[in-house]
């Protein structure tokens, strides 16, 4: 009799564990394509903003809309269309600014959340700031100054 209660409680047990619905993400490669989803500044002055475009296409069947860009830090804005259904074949673009006040070198990264979060993308960024030498005073400023006599 344990014999075969157990053999139920096993069984019953590997059956609601088949019935739960996958809380798995969408596989998000055969639902948007990316460019520029690793992107290199190269050297960009400090403090000077820049911005580039993150271009996705729509190579599903279905519409694909974007919920959210949630980024890394303040240093970094989005732009782009929320909640906007984009058909197959469409491409969504979606703008990353960077401030460009992090000193020498960063990488920095947004996160795209796509069709009620059911699937998502982290994009990336790279480059170097650095500092532009302010030109020597040329009124005489540099000079030695002669001791006062006493």
């Amino acid at each position: 009799m344990k014999k075969i209660f157990l053999l139920l409680m096993v069984c019953g047990l590997g059956y609601i564990t088949q019935a739960q619905p996958s809380d798995q993400p969408k596989d998000i490669t055969k639902m948007v394509e990316f460019t520029n989803a690793e992107y290199d500044f190269g050297k960009i002055p400090f403090g000077k903003p820049v911005e580039y475009t993150v271009s996705i296409k729509n190579i599903s069947s279905d519409s694909v809309w974007i919920d959210d860009v949630k980024v890394g830090c303040g240093c970094t804005t989005p732009k782009f269309e929320k909640a906007k259904k984009y058909a197959p074949g469409e491409t969504i673009i979606v703008t990353l600014g960077f401030s460009g006040t992090t000193m020498g070198q960063f990488s920095k990264f947004a996160t795209i959340y796509f069709n009620n979060n059911a699937f998502n993308k982290q994009v990336t960024f790279k480059g170097e700031t650095y500092t532009v030498p302010s030109a020597a005073p040329t009124n005489g400023a540099l000079e030695k100054v002669k001791p006062a006599n006493n």
